[in-house]
């Protein structure tokens, strides 16, 4: 029998460390060699085990998945990791595909697609779930937001005026007018409030709170009952709060004009 595929699994969530164990100790040619709960810990563990694949989840405390994989790749270039996350948006999959991961996964589909992708992946191939692949092509044609524009839309997402914008970015509010409309027309919103749900969906910018704070991720187990994520924003022009409901499904994406 060959040497079985060593992995590495890191996420912040016990529960689905626990629940990724459980699988693999089922298949023969795999082996799990070390857990790891932040980024921190993975790059360590990496180091100290050099498995044959890595799954990651993206968003963790003290060092998040896209930054361990950096750190990971820059001394080990041929490492082989997976991203596990419960994010499907494109441009969180272009992100992670850049700095050198070789999958992309939801963690909705452990179950089904765990096994598959990491043989895949361990014999050199590129593998993203459906969804993944489903909204890469979905915005393929789509014209990307300027850095100061995706600058100019976190802030907006944060709860900020126009006013406020162009004094924490140290540019005019014409110039912050301009972005705006930038915005709104490569992203098919119909205002700025659409406008941060379509970028958080995408993954162009993260979900803050109404303190500035990230909002954390759906827990595994809240993943696999299809529970709603819910995103706090602060209207700028009437300040009224808004809930922000979105699934991790194309045809909910559409439902509700993403």
């Amino acid at each position: 029998m060959n040497n079985p595929i060593r992995i590495l699994a890191v996420d912040d969530h016990a529960l689905l460390r626990k629940g990724i164990a459980a699988i693999l100790a089922t298949q023969p040619d795999m082996i799990l060699v070390a857990e790891a709960s932040n980024g921190r810990e993975a790059v360590e563990l990496f180091r100290a085990h050099q498995p044959d694949i890595a799954l990651m989840d993206l968003q963790m405390p003290e060092m998040n998945g896209r930054d361990a994989t950096i750190a990971i790749r820059s001394e080990f270039p041929h490492a082989r990791i997976i991203i596990l996350t419960t994010y499907a948006g494109d441009a969180q999959v272009l992100r992670a595909m850049k700095v050198g991961a070789r999958g992309y996964l939801l963690e909705t589909l452990l179950d089904k697609e765990l096994l598959e992708t990491i043989r895949a992946v361990h014999a050199g191939k590129r593998m993203l779930s459906a969804e993944a692949s489903y909204e890469l092509a979905e915005h393929s044609t789509s014209e990307a937001l300027t850095p100061g524009e995706i600058e100019v839309l976190r802030l907006i997402a944060a709860g900020q005026a126009t006013k406020q914008i162009a004094e924490v970015l140290s540019i005019t509010e014409d110039t912050v007018k301009g972005r705006v409309k930038n915005i709104l027309s490569k992203l098919e919103a119909n205002d700025r409030t659409h406008a941060a749900m379509i970028g958080i969906k995408r993954g162009i910018i993260e979900a803050q709170n109404r303190c500035g704070q990230k909002t954390p991720r759906k827990s595994s187990a809240e993943a696999h009952m299809g529970l709603l994520s819910r995103v706090w924003i602060w209207h700028p022009q009437h300040r009224e709060r808004c809930d922000a409901f979105f699934q991790h499904s194309p045809k909910a994406g559409q439902e509700r004009g993403f």
